[in-house]
């Protein structure tokens, strides 16, 4: 398994249990480091999974809120805890990690590779529904650019398009 792949399948998991056991932060690093030395001993991405979930967790209104919007029939609490935390790093990635780093293809591709492996039958599926609606709707801007996305910016478009504004 390719170690970026790997460490996305560890923060993940990790975000699973935090997640499952109601956002207890207290847990959180305990369960990361037991994911790091189960799944990922010797994993040069160490860093990389810390970001991914802190970027989560940090972002996680915004993150939900923009899940409902681009699924409106699907109430945040009617989406199984794995699929909600694929569509969470999905689009953690999609609008907040550097483009140089992690080209917006690549982040839903990872994310439906995800889903297809930790979650159920229709759960790629959905995962690419999800984040593909998101990406028609913020687009590629500055796709030539490299550097950080402009997150929260693009969180607002996607919001005002659904209302229809």
């Amino acid at each position: 398994m390719a170690s970026r792949h790997l460490a996305r399948s560890i923060a993940m998991q990790s975000l699973y249990e935090w997640d499952f056991w109601g956002g207890d932060q207290a847990r959180l690093e305990e369960t990361i480091n037991r994911n790091l030395a189960e799944f990922g001993p010797g994993l040069d991405e160490v860093a990389f999974v810390k970001r991914l979930i802190s970027g989560v967790t940090e972002h996680l209104k915004e993150l939900d809120n923009i899940i409902e919007k681009a699924a409106p029939e699907w109430p945040l609490s009617q989406i199984t805890v794995v699929d909600r935390n694929i569509l969470r790093l999905g689009l953690y990635e999609l609008l907040f990690s550097d483009r140089s780093e992690v080209p917006p293809k690549v982040a839903i591709n990872e994310a439906i590779e995800l889903a297809k492996t930790f979650g159920g039958e229709s759960s790629g599926k959905f995962i690419n529904g999800v984040l593909g609606t998101v990406y028609r709707e913020i687009g590629e801007p500055g796709k030539n650019e490299g550097g950080p996305r402009k997150g929260k910016a693009e969180l607002e478009n996607v919001k005002e398009k659904q209302k229809g504004g």
